[in-house]
């Protein structure tokens, strides 16, 4: 199983269409960007647990 901290499960990463690939939609500073880059970054501070009835939520 994975973590529940795990990029996947938060409602903050989408798809996007355009470049085809997920992106965290979280604008984060130089030294979070530089954490996540270098796979260095745990336990994220903007986590939220978004499973599919949370987003469905959202998007009404």
């Amino acid at each position: 199983m994975a973590q529940r901290n795990s990029c996947e499960y938060c409602m903050y990463y989408h798809y996007n269409e355009e470049y085809e690939c997920y992106e965290c939609e979280i604008n984060l500073d130089e030294d979070e960007m530089m954490q996540f880059l270098s796979n260095s970054y745990h336990g994220c501070p903007h986590f939220r647990f978004g499973d599919e009835y949370t987003i469905v939520k959202k998007q009404i």
